[in-house]
């Protein structure tokens, strides 16, 4: 029989301590890691959709099936497969109760003055939602999870999702023209300009209306929003009438303007913006078999 030194009770019950020190540590970072609030996602959906005509009468636009689903529910499922399964955000006005009734595990922000306002103020309703980083989405876009998993993975602060094939999609769109594209020129992966007004032959892509901005980005964001807000609430600013009607990707510019770095990730055409009834059709007939593909 082996006898048992002094020794060797004592390097047992170190090697006890030592384990059992490296399981309270794991399940404190098992804790910790749980408590991480984290990064949103924000549908920004607050407006009708007047183009898209009688499929909005009644209901909002992110309503509308594509492949016998809403356009929410491709949204949803994007964001989910990328990572972004709690804590998603919803933007609504027209029609927000039938929304809140539909999808009860959502997060709402009422911009209850949508008629007034647009992209931009619109996605500020959310700003309570934002310190910890978020992915927003324009709600009228179909798009794959690929592309939130590249730009969550992109270490810039903001990451726009751009569009690099976008003017074979504007082949068969005869309702909305090239010149309403939000069309960007890229050196690198940073974005050097975005503009409506931008010469197509002149852009690298097209903005889809997905976003990404870390906490920094967010912080920088909501920074230069309200400098510019303080100066042009109710006043003209750069090509809105009024601040309020501005587009984000007004900010985005003056961003860039003011030396912010605002990276980007393609989708390689992997999107659909349906704003008109012709881009419905064109939706429904090219989508399902992008997606099974």
């Amino acid at each position: 029989m082996k006898e048992i030194s002094h020794r060797d009770t004592e390097a047992e019950a170190f090697s006890q301590v030592e384990n059992t020190s490296v399981s309270l540590c794991l399940c404190g970072l098992f804790l910790l890691f749980d408590n991480i609030p984290a990064m949103k996602a924000i549908i920004i959906g607050a407006g009708r959709g007047a183009r898209l005509k009688a499929m909005t009468d009644n209901q909002p636009k992110c309503y509308a099936t594509v492949g016998g689903r809403r356009i929410l529910d491709w949204t949803l499922e994007a964001f989910d497969r990328a990572g972004l399964e709690k804590d998603k955000v919803f933007i609504g006005g027209y029609q927000i109760d039938q929304i809140k009734r539909d999808y009860p595990n959502l997060t709402f922000a009422h911009n209850a003055d949508w008629q007034n306002n647009n992209i931009l103020l619109s996605l500020m309703h959310a700003e309570p939602y934002m310190d910890q980083g978020f992915v927003c989405a324009y709600s009228d876009i179909l798009f794959l999870d690929t592309v939130v998993r590249d730009a969550i993975n992109h270490p810039g602060d903001i990451v726009l999702c751009v569009d690099t094939r976008w003017r074979e999609r504007y082949a068969d769109r005869t309702q909305h023209p090239e010149h309403d594209a939000e069309k960007l020129s890229v050196t690198g992966d940073r974005v050097k300009e975005i503009h409506r007004g931008m010469p197509s032959e002149h852009a690298d892509g097209e903005y889809i209306g997905v976003a990404k901005f870390t906490p920094r980005g967010a912080q920088l964001f909501k920074q230069h929003f309200h400098r510019i807000e303080r100066e042009y609430a109710r006043k003209p600013w750069r090509e809105a009438k009024v601040f309020e009607k501005a587009y984000l990707i007004l900010l985005f510019q003056e961003m860039i303007e003011q030396g912010v770095p605002i990276h980007f990730v393609p989708t390689h055409g992997d999107y659909i913006e349906i704003d008109t009834e012709e881009d419905y059709a064109l939706a429904n007939r090219d989508w399902p078999g992008k997606v099974a593909g």
